[in-house]
């Protein structure tokens, strides 16, 4: 492995990796450790006890995050008629029907989220190969094929985040930047990782939520302690 560089040596000695950090004292760390001339995402990375090959232990769901991600999400809507003229209304920042999915195919792919009306999937679903592989196929367990598209639009704009468990039992999220105060990344965590507590699936047995680390960009982890986390959930 490529010997890590000086700016990040400098950060990792804030951090002792044989510790389990409350919360506000890790996000203070995460601002601290974030070491990029820019405003640097912050990520959560949750191993979770299941084994994703079997239906009954997928995880997946969406929540909005009380601040935000920090991000302008663009949004794309695949529309037509009244519902194309209300996605407009809710601030979607494209919208269309056959000609979108042709600028798409064309190779134009530069928006953060897709959203479908149920009755135009038919033409979307020549995207699946284009859209699947970058994450961003309409999907109703998603909730981003919907016919109430001006709420859809209005929750991804205010931070809707999506969570899904990856082949290896983690789920990735971004929940916030380096530029927030470490209260409001602390809130947004506690959201995120209840909302994956309450999407425990059926076929989990024993320790459902194993170890929660946080890492800004190109930063080093910081381990965080879940119960006291869940109970900052609760107490919001």
């Amino acid at each position: 492995m490529a010997e890590r560089g000086k700016k990040y040596q400098e950060a990792a000695k804030l951090i002792d990796r044989t510790k389990i950090y409350a919360p506000a004292e890790a996000a203070e760390l995460a601002r601290k450790a974030s070491y990029v001339t820019f405003d640097a995402s912050m990520e959560a990375h949750l191993r979770l006890g299941v084994d994703p090959r079997h239906a009954d232990q997928m995880v997946r769901g969406t929540v909005v995050l009380p601040h935000g991600t920090g991000k302008k999400i663009r949004v794309v809507v695949f529309a037509q008629g009244e519902k194309a003229l209300e996605a407009l209304r809710a601030g979607a920042d494209e919208v269309g029907a056959d000609d979108l999915v042709k600028k798409i195919e064309a190779g134009w792919t530069d928006f953060d989220v897709a959203l479908a009306a149920p009755d135009v999937m038919g033409m979307v679903g020549k995207l699946g190969r284009i859209l699947g592989r970058k994450g961003l196929m309409p999907n109703p367990k998603s909730g981003t094929i919907t016919f109430d598209l001006e709420r859809a639009i209005k929750e991804v704009k205010a931070g809707r985040v999506e969570f899904k468990v990856d082949k290896g039992g983690i789920i990735h999220v971004p929940f916030g930047k380096a530029s927030f105060e470490s209260q409001q990344l602390v809130e947004n965590l506690a959201t995120l990782v209840d909302a994956i507590n309450r999407a425990r699936p059926s076929g989990a047995k024993g320790q459902y939520l194993r170890t929660l680390t946080i890492v800004p960009t190109m930063g080093p982890g910081i381990r965080i302690d879940i119960p006291a986390l869940l109970a900052v959930a609760a107490a919001n």
